[in-house]
């Protein structure tokens, strides 16, 4: 083939620390603008970035040229730094190491974007533990509970 082509979606979502001071809701809508502009400076496209006080849901357009783990340290180590200059409340605002990536078919691009819009509304039925186990099951991860929100 003369071109490399590529149309890759990706749900990546994480979780501060669990000593962590939250983000408040003010601040919220600033933070996923960001976490979606240092998506954008890695080549990938970032389609939709929201949440609430302590994770983060973001799907993107993943590069052909970039790498996992490259685009959640930018998203994550930026962000953390960002976030501090807002308020000394922020002082110690931490992102947890880890992270989940689960793929997206095109066909569902639009009820994902539903979905971390509707984050807020969400949570108030099911907590983000929940939330995420249920991503790990649905998507067949072997995984250790104890770890899942472990700092």
């Amino acid at each position: 083939m003369a071109q490399s082509l590529c149309k890759i979606y990706l749900h990546i979502i994480f979780h501060i620390k669990t000593t962590s001071p939250l983000v408040e809701d003010e601040h919220l809508p600033r933070l996923h603008q960001y976490i979606g502009a240092l998506v954008n400076t890695t080549g990938c496209q970032a389609l939709c970035v929201g949440g609430t006080g302590n994770h983060v849901h973001a799907l993107l357009m993943f590069s052909k040229t970039e790498t996992v783990a490259h685009i959640i340290e930018e998203m994550k180590r930026n962000s953390s730094r960002w976030i501090k200059t807002l308020s000394p409340k922020y002082e110690k605002f931490t992102w947890q190491g880890g992270y989940g990536v689960f793929s997206v078919s095109q066909s569902q691009v639009d009820t994902v974007i539903a979905y971390i819009r509707n984050q807020v509304e969400h949570h108030k039925k099911q907590s983000f533990r929940d939330e995420y186990l249920e991503f790990l099951r649905l998507y067949k991860i072997e995984y250790d509970e104890r770890y899942v929100l472990s700092d």
